[in-house]
């Protein structure tokens, strides 16, 4: 019988995982007030087979909630929330890392609580809009350019709402590098035009990322700290800038230098977005030497070709996980997966096309006498 790399045990930072598998991060948007409910609980439960789930992006801040009902994890009740999800997990045997996300620029204050502002390290406005339940599909504002007050008080809600998820019952925590939010745009010299200690150089704009992920690293352990990044990708109004390989190389190699548990790499082509190049694949392998998630239009054979030719260590499957609750039986079993996905209820409020796709069931044999 074929040996597969995907259902062997791995170890990522202190964290044991019974497979190789990854529930990659998806935004659902089901957390109405943004706090953490038994839907959401549910949901995760159901897919707790995975090796290491990370959770949906949730906000460090007030300021960080750009998107209509997606969990905080900055106060009790978001806490108090999240600890159901968790607990829910660890009774099945399945690991969870929250993914923190501020959003930045990718906001719109319809979907923000009064005195709360959108901030971002430039006033650079993006392209595009936002759903906000008050008026549908908006223009993203303007943002506010950072201080350095604010960008201190930023790193300081990182690190609580890190101490906030180990309360929680979290496993770990993801900080979200990616998509265009608030940390990328940092790295960016698009969307960071700051003349001070964090631009002007690449060191400068991965300033913000380094001391953010260094105080994260320090308040709950290295062992238990990853960073989600997406060179080469477009999301959130992030063009390409000739610097990326560069910027990655660097980015890496100091990351490598903290310790951290692992880099998590998405690439979202399979989806109509640039190709991340193989060559950026090799090149943060080669300088970082802890654990590396790759994600993006996996299916079962090109997954265990990476994991067997040493390119990653972990495989992150998204949108297979929403309609495939079993995803991890079902490709242990070489069950055919449900094509029944309803794109419809990505982002909607309720159960329906979150918690109601069946598993698959293993037919009954029947012998005759």
């Amino acid at each position: 019988m074929k040996k597969y790399e995907l259902f062997n045990p791995r170890k990522v930072g202190s964290i044991s995982l019974r497979n190789s598998i990854v529930m990659a991060p998806m935004t659902r948007c089901r957390a109405t007030g943004n706090i953490p409910n038994d839907l959401m609980a549910t949901y995760y439960q159901q897919r707790a087979s995975a090796g290491l789930i990370i959770s949906e992006g949730t906000s460090p801040s007030p300021n960080g909630l750009g998107y209509a009902r997606i969990p905080g994890i900055f106060n009790e009740a978001q806490i108090e929330g999240w600890k159901k999800v968790t607990s829910s997990i660890h009774k099945y045997g399945g690991k969870i890392v929250v993914q923190l996300m501020h959003t930045g620029r990718i906001s719109h204050i319809l979907n923000m609580a009064d005195g709360t502002e959108i901030i971002a390290p430039s006033a650079v406005k993006a392209a595009g809009q936002m759903w906000t339940d008050a008026k549908e599909l908006q223009d993203y504002p303007t943002p506010k350019a950072m201080t350095l007050d604010d960008i201190a008080s930023t790193q300081a809600e990182y690190v609580q709402a890190a101490k906030n998820a180990i309360e929680a019952g979290f496993d770990g925590v993801e900080l979200h590098g990616a998509n265009g939010y608030l940390l990328e745009e940092f790295l960016s010299p698009v969307s960071n035009i700051r003349t001070d200690k964090y631009d002007g150089t690449i060191e400068n704009r991965c300033r913000f990322v380094i001391e953010v992920v260094t105080a994260v690293a320090k308040a709950i352990g290295k062992d238990k700290t990853g960073i989600r990044l997406s060179p080469y990708g477009v999301s959130g109004d992030m063009p390409n800038y000739p610097e990326i390989d560069a910027t990655y190389d660097y980015l890496s190699k100091e990351l490598n230098k903290l310790d951290i548990a692992y880099i998590h790499i998405v690439d979202h082509s399979s989806m109509g977005s640039p190709i991340v190049p193989l060559e950026i694949k090799k090149l943060i392998r080669k300088n970082f030497h802890n654990t590396l998630i790759l994600c993006g239009g996996y299916d079962k054979d090109s997954a265990e070709a990476d994991l067997k030719s040493g390119l990653c260590d972990l495989v992150g499957f998204g949108r297979p996980f929403i309609n495939n609750p079993d995803l991890v039986e079902r490709l242990r079993r070489n069950q055919q997966l449900s094509q029944n996905l309803n794109a419809d209820t990505f982002y909607s409020a309720n159960a329906r096309g979150y918690i109601d796709y069946p598993n698959f069931k293993v037919p009954v044999l029947h012998f005759i006498q």
